[in-house]
Formats: structure tokens, C-alpha cells, sequence
């Protein structure tokens, strides 16, 4: 399988609130903070020019849909929509997708979706070609957010979606548009229905998304803030990493700042850990 790392909008976040209640003299060590306790983050898609004769991009990341004072507090600091030209690099354009998927709609995963923002014009899709896929509880979740992750969604996206006519609501392993080539996994400990995609078999590679945002989250006891269920997600990452291992699969992180790509090992006493095995 023939696949390329396409890059989206970095950003700056609190580091406390990413490594949740890992003490900040360990989490420094795996990223170094600015002097206001942000770390770099990546938002990053995965781009495969050839899935069962169609053109998919796994996740569109952040963009710059934000209006400029939420941009910055939210630590987006390009000016440009950084992934329409990775695509460019990687030999295509957003109107030459076929299909997108998304493992949740918080607005650091779709946000990529909208174009960038103007002062009075409303929000609007991009990817005018492609059907876009998401999980139904994921999509249910984002048009009724809970009061603790409501500032996580974009409120206008979930109507822009079924307005569109190309929404496709994934339930089950398996998705009408993609058949057999990519198995979908779930988890609910980050928010309810993210929706991680296995591509391919045996040796094939896992977009594990939030439930994995990076090496250092591969660690059984490393959870975020943003997480609903800390200890729910534990018990996934455990069950995710027992397959990642029995079909040695790679890991692809959407947040790691160095790190797309990533085999894992596990040692005698049972801890996993992640090794690069790309950029």
C-alpha cells in the first residue's frame, strides 16, 4: 500500500492538559515547552492515492477556519491552510478526493474540512468532490456535545454535512465506500464513537487518532485531559496495542510533532513503547 504523511496546521497546547496527570519534570522530557507550558502538536492526515481504485485522505486536521482570536488561543499560528498544500506536494488537490474520513469531529481532526476563514462569510465546506465519512455516534455527539466538550466542535459543521448530500455514517467494522480494505475500531474513553481506521491486514498500518496522539501516549498510563474517561481509554489503548502487536501493525499519529509513523514493542514486564518507523 502506497501512502503519504500529509501535513496540517501545527499548534501550541497547554502540556499540562495534554499529558493529564503526568507530572510536567516526565512529560518535558518527551516535549520540550515554551515558556507559557505549551508544547507543539502536529495535525496531520494520511493521504492514500490508490484505496480500492479511489483517492482517500484519513483525517484533514485543523486548518484555519478560527476566527484570528481563536486562533490564537488555540495556539494555531500558520496563516495558510497548511494540508491543501501538502496535498499539492503529494500531487494533488482537495477537489480531486474521492472520500475523507474522520475518526471524530472535534475541530483539531475536521476542521481542515472548512475553508480558511474571511470576516463575514459564513463557513463552507471544501472537498467538493468527495463523500465524507464518519462514525454515527461520533456525528451524534458533535450535533449534541456534553458541556465539557462542546467548545471541542464546530457547531455549524454537522448541518454543513447533511446539507452537503455526501455524508456517509459508518456503523461496524466496515463502510459501503471502502469495503474490505479498511476495518474500523472504536473507542469512547476520548470522546463517545471515535472511530480509528486499520488499513489493511497483517503488517498494515492503524490510524489510532486520540486514543494515541503520539509516542508518548502509546505508555498504558498516559491519558490526556481531554479525555472523558481516562481509565476507560486505558482499557482500549490495552486492547488496541494487543492487536497492533499480534498483526504488527504501524502506528500513525496525528499529533506527534516528529513522529508520523511508528512500530511497537512491548518488554518482559508488559510496557509498550513506540519506535519511529518513519518521519
Amino acid at each position: 500500500m502506497n501512502f503519504v504523511s500529509v501535513e496540517g496546521n501545527h499548534q501550541r497546547l497547554d502540556g499540562g492538559a495534554m499529558f493529564g496527570n503526568v507530572p510536567r519534570a516526565l512529560w518535558s522530557q518527551w516535549l520540550a515547552p515554551d515558556e507559557h507550558n505549551r508544547v507543539e502538536l502536529a495535525t496531520r492526515g494520511l493521504y492514500v492515492p490508490d484505496l480500492n481504485g479511489q483517492s482517500v485522505l484519513f483525517e484533514t486536521g485543523i486548518g484555519i477556519f478560527f476566527e484570528p482570536k481563536l486562533r490564537e488561543r488555540f495556539g494555531v499560528y500558520q496563516d495558510e491552510h497548511v494540508l491543501l498544500g501538502s496535498l499539492q506536494d503529494a500531487g494533488t488537490s482537495h477537489d480531486e478526493i474521492d472520500l475523507v474520513v474522520l475518526s471524530h469531529l472535534h475541530f483539531d481532526h475536521a476542521g481542515g474540512l472548512l475553508a480558511p476563514y474571511r470576516e463575514g462569510r459564513e463557513p463552507s465546506l471544501l472537498f467538493p468532490n468527495a463523500r465524507i465519512l464518519v462514525g454515527t455516534e461520533a456525528f451524534e455527539r458533535a450535533r449534541q456535545p456534553h458541556p465539557r466538550d462542546r467548545a471541542s466542535f464546530i457547531p455549524a459543521l454537522p448541518q454543513l454535512l447533511l446539507d452537503s448530500g455526501r455524508l456517509e455514517l459508518v456503523e461496524g467494522e466496515h463502510a459501503i465506500s471502502l469495503g474490505d480494505a479498511v476495518r474500523f475500531h472504536y473507542s469512547d474513553g476520548h470522546t463517545p464513537g471515535l472511530m480509528m481506521a486499520q488499513i489493511g491486514g497483517k503488517g498494515g498500518v492503524l490510524f489510532c487518532s486520540d486514543l494515541m496522539p503520539g509516542r508518548p501516549w502509546v505508555h498504558l498510563p498516559v491519558t490526556m485531559g481531554y479525555d472523558r474517561n481516562p481509565e476507560l481509554l486505558i482499557d482500549e489503548k490495552q486492547r488496541i496495542l494487543e492487536l497492533v502487536i499480534e498483526l504488527k501493525l504501524k502506528l500513525f499519529f496525528e499529533h506527534d510533532p516528529e513522529c508520523s509513523l511508528a512500530t511497537v514493542t512491548r518488554d518482559g514486564r508488559g510496557r509498550h513503547s513506540a519506535v519511529a518507523a518513519g518521519p
